[in-house]
Parts: C-alpha cells; structure tokens; sequence
C-alpha cells in the first residue's frame, strides 16, 4: 500500500554530511510540510571523505529507486563520490523506477550518464543537508525547487555585461563544468544537439575553465550547442603571475573563441541563492542584450498532495 504523500529518498552517493544535525533538522522542516521522508542515509556509516563505502552508497540508490512510497530522491550533498560508482549503476533500473533524481555538483556525473544511457530527466536542484536542513535555509533556493517541481513550466532569468543578442530554443543540459569534463569521451556523456548548455564550478582559477571549455570545444561539442549560460564560478584565488588575467578577461577570450554565444548571469552554481534546472528539459532562451529569460518545458513533475 503507497502513500498518497508526497515521498523524499535521501541518498549519500558522494560525501558526507559536514553537520550531521542538518539531517533531522531537514526532515523535521519536510515532515512538519506533510511530506514522508524515507532517510537512507546514516551517518555513523561514513566511510574516509564519503557517505559509505561504495557498495553502501549504491546500495542507497538502488533502496530509494526502488521505494513505492518515494517519487524525488535527493543527494544529500555533492562533494565527490559518484564517479565511483558509475560502472555499477543500473541506468535503466533508475529510469524505470519513475523517480526525479535531484542534486547538483558531484550529482552531475549521474545526471549525465542517466541522460546518455536513458534520455532520462533530473534535476539540477538543491542538496538536502545544505539548504533544506541548513540552519537558515534560503527561502528563494527551497521555493525554486517547489515551483520547478509543480510545473508544468519553470523559468529562469538573469542578466550580465555584454550578452549577446539571441533567441533559441534547444534542450537544456549541463551542470557541474569538472563533473562534465570527467566524463568527456565515455559512455556517462550524452551526445546533445542545439542544446543549451549551462555551467558553474567551484575553486576552479579562470584558466582551467578555459582550458576546460576549449576541450569542450575541440571535442566538437560546442559547435552542436546554441548557447552556454554560465552560473556562479566563485572561490579561487587569483596570484601575481595572473598579470591581469582575471575571470572577464578570460570571458572576453572564450566570447571570441568558442562556436556559441556566451551568456552570464544565471544564478546557479555553490553559492546559498540558486535556482532549480531540470536537466533535459525543453528551454526557450531570449536575450535582449543584458538581460535574458528561459522558460523550461516538457519536464517530469509532481503535484504534492
């Protein structure tokens, strides 16, 4: 017998979670919404810098895809681990079981294989012990995700210096650039064609996301794409031998560099304010020069009752 609530799987399929009291305080926040929260997740069951070890963190996966009572499963963070675990996933088992897979950072790896095996969605969306169990949680994170999650369209809309005039549609793809690049030229990475592709990182200096977006490029992934949104690319540290070269500088030369219109402005990425992504939706991008708006569509939802 299902529940008729809405139902959360919590998984662990990278690291850790830093303040172990961020998982009760979440699932009070749910619960208190009328929401049923299956925890697969232990704490007492880390393993080195991961939530498990391999086989415990898989197992997570699998219990919270096969759970009847279970239509989202979240990550609880990113950190690193799911490359790991690739080989052993069971795509199709994943996309069989109905579920909307949520995460972002670390997540991208699933989200990108489930996509090139399956053609299956998911969303690029909040972690559970960072924002829903966050001491203070962001209002405008926690209601993105709610909104993306009703449907049945989701927009998004940013603006930044010097964006190119455009008006595309294409499918929307993308997240964590280093989780992209780790799984260039392997089955986990989905051939898209005038797709939109959207971006961020963390701690990565400007020029290995150049180095990073050129491989993109040599790789002839760029040429098939109509445009690339990039997110939050904060944390690193400029130094002397940088000699000017900063994060505008290197989007000067990625803007007459690449194949694709490059955009700024989406608020995305590890930082507290961020919207939600379905990965693999319809999108409709327009840019009026500065400022610009995706409306999302054709996207799986649930109604939360």
């Amino acid at each position: 017998m299902t529940s008729s609530k809405l139902g959360i799987a919590l998984v662990a399929p990278g690291g850790y979670a830093p303040e172990p009291e961020a998982i009760p305080r979440g699932i009070a926040r749910l619960e208190a919404q009328g929401i049923l929260v299956h925890n697969y997740y232990r704490h007492e069951e880390r393993h080195q810098r991961f939530g498990a070890t391999d086989a415990e963190r898989l197992a997570q996966l699998e219990a919270a895809a096969a759970d009847p009572d279970v239509q989202i499963v979240m990550a609880i963070r990113g950190q690193y681990g799911m490359s790991r675990l690739l080989p052993d996933i069971d795509f199709e088992r994943m996309a069989a079981s109905g579920k909307i897979f949520v995460g972002y950072s670390d997540v991208t790896a699933f989200q990108m294989g489930l996509y090139a095996k399956t053609g299956t969605q998911s969303y690029a969306g909040p972690m559970f012990a960072g924002d829903f169990g966050a001491v203070d949680p962001v209002a405008f994170t926690l209601d993105d995700f709610w909104h993306c999650l009703a449907g049945p369209t989701h927009a998004v809309s940013g603006h930044g210096a010097a964006n190119p005039r455009l008006d595309v549609t294409g499918t929307v793809w993308g997240g964590n650039l280093a989780m992209i690049m780790s799984v260039v030229g392997t089955e986990y990475f989905p051939r898209i064609d005038g797709g939109i592709l959207f971006l961020e990182d963390i701690a990565e200096h400007p020029y290995r996301v150049e180095r990073m977006l050129l491989q993109l490029m040599h790789a002839g992934v760029l040429a098939r794409q109509r445009a690339v949104v990039l997110g939050d690319f904060s944390g690193y540290r400029l130094n002397p031998a940088d000699n000017g070269y900063n994060f505008d500088e290197m989007l000067t030369y990625l803007r007459a560099t690449l194949p694709v219109p490059v955009l700024t402005g989406l608020e995305f990425g590890h930082i507290p304010r961020r919207v939600t992504i379905p990965f693999g939706a319809r999108g409709h991008l327009r840019c009026d020069g500065e400022h610009w708006h995706l409306t999302l569509s054709d996207y799986p939802t649930v109604t939360q009752t």
